[in-house]
């Protein structure tokens, strides 16, 4: 008889939940990939056998219950299986990011000691055995693309495929011995160990368990009602807390269906042909989407455009209350309509959205203007907040109760407090078991109840029982006007603008705030183009007085925005400069996950943190970069530096 799918204890593993994948409904898909431009598809029935095969030739080649198995590469059916098949053996499971340079790939092999590493394709081989007299306790790898290796040394290199075949020769003599092992998996085996993305240090190894991530998976499917109809792009690093929860615990527990896109370049042609059904992206890709989207419509004609402006102005009104089932007047829902048929419909069509029944945005707090676009298209979007170490979900949003302004209510299990300090606490099912190696951090961040410490300032509604988080505790400060500093809230208002990147401020302690502004390349190139002014770099068109002249104006409209919350109107910025290169995770000035690392960006810029607070209205500078083949140089600029108009604040005036 066929068990209930509603009683998470009956299934004590990942594995478990395939197996039951396998038998319940074995010919439902569990897998696409695009490959040459065609999707190919494995049932949950193939898949249990990919996945079986490949456990079975693990432990032909020695990997012994308790071993780390390193996972480097984008994502790929053949990738998630072997996280399952890690599983399955009874060893720990530790994707890696991909993009990551060889020496932050070697620290973490290095921590976890993982034995065997599996990766995707010669280039992640390349920095292996550029890291390897590093590691010591290494033995093998195994590769799934053989382009490029056929002359390697492959006494410790080995291809996937083969593995998988040598798996199934030897069934006879070793199913026995995988059955044995995927029978004492238990709640409290160790699922997977993730990474954080080390804002502030090294990163920490984050044990998961079984009963983290099944426990987390089946909470939040319930709460959203996820079935096995739904359908997932799967293209976020796999090294992400946020895509494993995804693509391999609510996948698992549900059934659904995980895509995987054929290439980052053809990622959006993918996402509108398998028109996910539920989808989730961090703020960046949202920031990116709609950079596009306003791009094309300064390319377009004048006709075009106007429509495409009254009718936003419309969804923006309406939208929101229309799909949470607010009253609406009968002419504002044929205006929507209308523009639903003309502009929404279309837009949503090119994004790959036309499907979504559940959005989620999470990682870093979006910015609500951008937030409030897409849900006036009509796009359930709502946002979560989470952590590695809570196994993702802390607190979401439900229908109907969605808002820019807060992170929800805690998800179903979880616990919240507050600190005197105003720091977020939080427990729950998902709360993870340790730091590996990390005893003092583990018992820093979580103590002898199950209370961890989340890092995040903020506060509770009393009359809604939402979060609301103000930013990171380490953050948030005070100016020297005695005002709140917190440098999130502005950064996300600066970053609606399609012109602008990234923006990092500046202010804790000090008398006023200041900036740095990173432009956007394609959506400043394409103004340049439309204006016929030539560029040489991104350092030519940063610097050019156009450019800067849009920013200033971009920074001032956010002053008056920000001017109107009392409580953060100190924020508001008096000067700012826009920087002459990217911040780039290869610099180490954001995380692999594109966190700001403000405390690395403070001391490598301090010469123009300098200026931008001594009046000086122009200052030199050279700074070091990495190319992608890993060489080091030095990009040198004078900076010009801008003062904003900042707008008076009413809210305080009256009150004074």
């Amino acid at each position: 008889m066929a068990q209930s799918m509603t009683g998470a204890g009956d299934y004590q593993s990942i594995p478990a939940l395939l197996h039951r994948n396998a038998s319940e409904f074995g010919d439902s898909p569990a897998y696409r990939e695009k490959e040459f431009g065609i999707w190919q598809s494995w049932t949950w029935s193939q898949t249990e056998k990919e996945i079986e095969a490949l456990a079975l030739g693990l432990i032909n080649m020695g990997v012994a219950e308790g071993d780390f198995i390193a996972i480097i590469g984008r994502n790929r059916p053949y990738m998630y299986w072997s996280m399952v098949a890690a599983q399955m053996v009874g060893a720990v499971p530790v994707p890696l990011y991909q993009d990551a340079v060889a020496e932050e790939m070697a620290y973490v092999l290095s921590h976890c000691g993982a034995r065997f590493v599996i990766v995707q394709d010669q280039e992640q081989v390349d920095k292996v055995i550029e890291v390897q007299d590093e590691l010591h306790q290494f033995e093998h790898m195994i590769y799934l693309d053989p382009r490029g290796l056929r002359k390697y040394d492959h006494t410790h290199l080995h291809q996937y495929s083969h593995v998988q075949d040598q798996g199934r020769s030897a069934w006879d003599e070793l199913h026995t011995e995988l059955e044995a092992r995927q029978a004492k998996l238990t709640y409290d085996s160790t699922c997977v160990m993730l990474y954080t993305s080390g804002t502030t240090g090294k990163p920490k190894g984050v044990v998961l368990s079984n009963r983290n991530v099944i426990e987390s998976a089946k909470a939040s499917s319930e709460f959203d009602h996820l079935s096995r109809d739904e359908e997932i792009l799967a293209y976020l690093p796999m090294a992400w807390v946020g895509d494993f929860i995804f693509s391999i615990g609510q996948a698992y527990w549900t059934g659904f269906c995980v895509n995987c896109p054929e290439s980052a370049d053809t990622m959006m042609t993918d996402l509108r042909e398998i028109g996910p059904t539920y989808y989730f992206a961090p703020p960046r890709v949202f920031e990116t989407q709609l950079t596009n989207v306003m791009i094309r419509m300064e390319d377009a004609g004048r006709l075009k455009k106007r429509l495409f402006d009254h009718y936003m102005a419309v969804a923006r009104r309406v939208g929101p209350k229309i799909l949470d089932g607010e009253p609406v007047g009968m002419g504002d829902r044929i205006a929507y309509a209308l523009g639903n048929m003309l502009i929404y419909g279309p837009l949503k069509n090119t994004l790959g959205f036309t499907n979504i029944r559940v959005g989620y945005t999470a990682g870093e707090a979006i910015g609500p203007e951008i937030f409030d676009f897409y849900r006036a298209l009509g796009i359930n979007l709502k946002q979560l907040y989470g952590q590695t170490e809570a196994t993702v979900f802390i607190t979401a949003q439900p229908d109907g109760q969605v808002r820019s302004d807060t992170v929800g209510v805690p998800s179903p299990g979880v616990e919240i407090k507050i600190d005197d300090n105003g720091e977020v606490h939080y427990r729950s099912p998902g709360v993870f078991v340790e730091y590996y190696k990390n005893a003092e951090s583990t018992a820093g961040t979580k103590d002898a109840e199950g209370w961890v410490a989340t890092g995040d300032a903020g506060f509770i509604e009393q009359d809604t029982g939402h979060l609301r988080i103000i930013d990171r505790a380490k953050d948030v400060g005070k100016m020297a006007s005695g005002g709140m500093f917190a440098p999130k809230y502005v950064e996300n208002k600066l970053k609606f603008y399609p012109n602008i990147l990234e923006a990092v401020v500046f202010g804790n302690g000090r008398d006023r705030c200041t900036a740095f502004i990173n432009i956007d390349l394609a959506a400043v190139g394409n103004w340049a183009e439309r204006n016929n002014i030539a560029y040489a770099s991104y350092q030519e068109l940063a610097g050019h007085p156009e450019v800067l002249k849009a920013i200033q104006g971009h920074v001032e409209e956010v002053n008056a925005s920000v001017a109107e919350d009392a409580m953060l109107s100190d924020c508001q910025v008096h000067r700012f400069v826009v920087l002459h290169k990217e911040l780039d995770a290869d610099d180490g000035e954001l995380t692999r996950t594109r966190k700001v690392r403000r405390r690395i960006i403070e001391d490598k810029y301090g010469d123009i943190i300098t200026a931008l607070y001594d009046g000086s209205a122009q200052v030199s500078t050279s700074t070091e970069v990495t190319y992608e083949d890993g060489r080091k140089g030095a990009i040198s600029a004078t900076l010009d530096i801008r003062d904003a108009a900042v707008a008076p604040v009413a809210t305080k005036m009256a009150a004074e």
